[in-house]
């Protein structure tokens, strides 16, 4: 993924969360992620409820099966995680 991206990506979740998130709290949280992360669901659930509680927005049980089912789905290429980025900015 681009640099402008990852910023982008910050910039996006600061602005929803209304608190500031720092680029080293996100390279802290991505350093503890395996490729076996995206291929555990409990990992994942635990995953989403770190970043849901770092970025201070609450997330549905609908929102995490539909990010469990996409983060499945993509495969972990790194162009398709780019767009589930890009999706899940937007909604």
């Amino acid at each position: 993924m681009s640099k402008s991206f990852h910023k982008d990506v910050l910039n996006a979740i600061n602005k929803k969360s209304g608190k500031k998130i720092s680029a080293g709290a996100v390279n802290k949280l991505a350093s503890t992620v395996k490729p076996s992360t995206m291929q555990n669901e409990a990992q994942l659930r635990q995953l989403i409820k770190q970043v849901s509680s770092m970025a201070n927005i609450p997330v549905s049980e609908d929102t995490v099966q539909e990010i469990i089912a996409a983060v499945k789905k993509s495969g972990m290429n790194p162009s398709n995680m780019e767009a589930l980025m890009k999706m899940m900015m937007n909604k």
